[in-house]
């Protein structure tokens, strides 16, 4: 029950702030949510957000996990669509950020966009995340070292000067040691090389605070599984939102099969002549979340881009789908 009430309190709070000049956290930067404008590759309207860093930032973001060899083609792909935040890592076990690089990069020799146009996000993966046949640095460095030849070969990946924001994809084992990968980030923003920064995985609310409080450079973003077992993060977001830091979240629809296929879902769907999935992300956005897509369907990419235009949840349909945030929900 406490996971619904802060997530209900969260809601009113966000529904509160929104307004057409955008929102403001407590540190009082404003959070902008802009008026749609035209994109000349697609024609969609979409929607950017501005973040604690300054700059702006998509409100969906295509996510490029397990894409393997199709991750140059997907990108694309999701590009001419009409996505314009890339989300990748510096962990070729699961990403291939290279390929990603490799898929900007002919799109901007195409002129089809710019390197301006395109918000890139990459990680940091702590050697208990890497596959140590493919590790892109030395894991027997001090840990400054690695975070800075890991960013070395994202920068060549990506084939960039400057990443737009640099994630931190799990926590260290300590805080001592989550600081001083930290400071690290913080020297890449100082030299103007990461425009925002961010963490990962991060699920307990102290860890967070303490490292909002020691840091310099204030995380802009926080990237988590949003699902029931951590009672979809209640109390981070909640944090999130009084501090003005984004929440992103990934496996959005993956693991939540059960809200997309439940009659709630459903009947809000069709009333509005939607795909539960697109019922689903219009949910999370209004709810203050950034989400992360990784679909390979040229057509649910559209479906995805048109819930960020698609007009916010009826009070009511909004509080019948907060309800189901509730994991004690699905034992009814």
């Amino acid at each position: 029950m406490l996971s619904v009430l802060v997530s209900f309190v969260l809601s009113l709070l966000f529904a509160s702030f929104l307004s057409s000049e955008g929102f403001k956290g407590s540190t009082g930067v404003c959070m902008s949510l802009d008026s749609p404008s035209s994109d000349k590759m697609s024609g969609l309207n979409t929607f950017k957000v501005k973040t604690l860093a300054g700059i702006e930032m998509p409100r969906l973001v295509y996510g490029t996990a397990w894409k393997k060899e199709t991750t140059t083609a997907l990108v694309m792909e999701a590009v001419r669509q009409g996505f314009r935040g890339i989300d990748t890592a510096c962990q070729p076990r699961h990403y291939r950020e290279d390929l990603v690089g490799e898929a900007v990069d002919k799109l901007i020799q195409a002129g089809e966009i710019k390197r301006e146009d395109i918000f890139l996000q990459t990680k940091y993966t702590p050697v208990g995340g890497q596959d140590m046949k493919s590790i892109p640095y030395d894991p027997k460095a001090p840990v400054e070292d690695q975070v800075k030849q890991s960013f070395a070969v994202s920068l060549k990946n990506l084939r960039t000067s400057y990443i737009d924001s640099l994630v931190m994809h799990s926590p260290m084992r300590t805080h001592e040691e989550t600081m001083r990968v930290w400071r690290v980030f913080e020297s890449f923003e100082k030299e103007g090389k990461v425009r925002q920064l961010g963490i990962s995985n991060i699920y307990d609310p102290d860890r967070l605070k303490s490292l909002y409080e020691e840091a310099e450079v204030k995380p802009s973003v926080v990237q988590n599984r949003f699902y029931p077992d951590t009672g979809y993060d209640a109390e981070i977001r909640s944090f999130c939102l009084q501090k003005g830091i984004f929440y992103q979240s990934f496996w959005t629809l993956t693991a939540n099969p059960h809200f997309l296929k439940h009659p709630v879902t459903q009947t809000v769907a069709k009333q509005r002549n939607w795909t539960p999935q697109q019922a689903f992300f219009r949910f999370v956005m209004d709810l203050g979340i950034t989400p992360l897509t990784g679909t390979t369907d040229s057509t649910h990419m559209k479906e995805d881009l048109e819930s960020i235009t698609a007009p916010s949840l009826q009070s009511e349909e909004f509080k019948t789908l907060e309800k189901m945030l509730d994991p004690s929900f699905y034992r009814r």
